[in-house]
């Protein structure tokens, strides 16, 4: 199983990005799928997580709240993150992480640059 993001780019403050976290390989149970973000010189945070094991409940990070929306296209065994009203504060390599097959991945990241 392999996670690959995608979509991250420069933008100006109130910008909007799309962001794709697409899953290749064998998947037979997947409970959930998210983003983290990792900011210079800071700890990796959580961003966002979306329940696919039923339900697709969503659960966002207070500073992306009312910015952010994790979706899921399950024929395309992808994850999106739309990110709108990008602050500076955003700025971050964005990393998809998934629950499949009983264990978590991580794809590599995809930066996002926000300029003020």
């Amino acid at each position: 199983v392999q996670l690959q993001a995608s979509g991250g780019g420069l933008v100006q403050a109130g910008g909007s990005l799309r962001l794709s976290c697409a899953a290749s390989g064998t998947i037979f149970s997947s409970n959930v799928m998210g983003w983290y973000r990792q900011a210079p010189g800071k700890q990796r945070e959580f961003v966002a997580r979306i329940i696919t094991a039923g339900g697709g409940s969503t659960t966002y990070a207070d500073s992306v709240k009312g910015r952010f929306t994790i979706s899921i296209d399950n024929a395309k065994k992808t994850v999106y993150l739309q990110m709108n009203s990008l602050t500076p504060e955003d700025t971050a390599v964005y990393f998809c992480n998934g629950d499949l097959n009983g264990r978590p991945y991580w794809g590599r990241g995809t930066l996002v640059t926000v300029s003020s």
